[in-house]
């Protein structure tokens, strides 16, 4: 007997949510640093009431902030990302001239394939 097992996700394992048209939450960016020189970069939203002034490090230390970067929008790009395709990465490594050697060879490389078939087949 076949049993009825219901398929599906776990309760919050996948959000089926896209962010294309979400903004990012404006931060202001904190850079704690502790005696060891680990770095750390942290978020903070610009609606916190008050910024920590020290930060558990990872290696479980006290880490001290070094600096503050102005409220900026965190996760925002300079610059849309360029999609690139296949002939523009191939112009990256070859030229033209290249190319068309290359062309030539396989062509020529096909045709003698070409011809010594015909001349098994006769």
């Amino acid at each position: 007997m076949k049993s009825a097992a219901m398929r599906g996700t776990g309760l919050g394992a996948i959000s089926y949510e896209n962010e294309r048209q979400a903004e990012a939450p404006e931060c202001e960016i904190v850079r704690y640093a502790c005696l060891f020189g680990h770095q750390s970069v942290i978020p903070f939203s610009i609606e916190a009431e008050e910024i920590p002034p020290t930060w558990m490090c990872r290696c479980g230390r006290e880490a001290a902030a070094v600096s503050k970067v102005p409220k900026m929008a965190f996760f925002t790009t300079a610059e849309p990302r360029v999609h690139r395709t296949h002939w523009d990465m191939l112009l990256e490594r070859r030229t033209i001239a290249d190319l068309q050697e290359l062309l030539t060879e396989r062509l020529a490389l096909l045709h003698n394939q070409g011809a010594d078939e015909q001349r098994l087949s006769a």
